[in-house]
């Protein structure tokens, strides 16, 4: 029975080495995403794209976030002399004004992150199409996305931002 094993696992050996040997030969491409998703011209024209969309409601919250502070210092400040009446109108103001704050907050975020996956996700689209342009024209076997670690031989990240950012910005 041992000697059937120690059999079947040369076999096994022998069959895997030559798949293996031929897979190596192979033409293999690594590209990192996250660089591309943060250093392409698409990518950066995108997040100005999104700056400019988001800063009034960016500029509205901070205003708020403002009067809040401003609130709450006043009320700890002049809240030991004021009448009992007054310092509760003040803080259920504050608590108002807190929770509003606190849901256009999350509101905003939420689009936000809407928003950015929208235009990420556009950009990913003309970085696979290049990808795969690269991967035919050059007569690769495989490219991956992400690696733990990849030789910088076989990183073709450049060459794809490359190609994005030669691609005209589109309307």
């Amino acid at each position: 029975m041992h000697r059937k094993s120690l059999l079947i696992a040369a076999l096994g050996l022998c069959l895997a080495a030559p798949a293996g040997a031929a897979f190596a030969q192979g033409k293999i491409g690594v590209v990192q995403l996250e660089r591309i998703v943060r250093d392409s011209g698409p990518a950066l024209r995108a997040q100005k794209k999104l700056e400019a969309e988001f800063s009034k409601r960016e500029a509205e919250l901070k205003k708020v976030a403002d009067q809040l502070r401003r609130m709450q210092e006043e009320l700890e400040k002049d809240g030991v002399t004021m009448p009992e009446a007054q310092r509760r109108n003040k803080e259920r103001d504050i608590n108002e004004l807190s929770r509003d704050f606190q849901r256009k907050q999350r509101e905003y975020q939420e689009d936000v992150n809407l928003r950015r996956n929208e235009e990420l996700s556009q950009v990913i689209e003309q970085a696979n199409r290049i990808i795969r342009q690269i991967a035919e024209s050059e007569k690769y076997d495989i490219i991956f996305k992400e690696a733990a670690y990849a030789n910088p031989r076989i990183d073709i990240t450049d060459k794809v931002i490359k190609a994005l950012d030669a691609k005209p910005p589109a309307k």
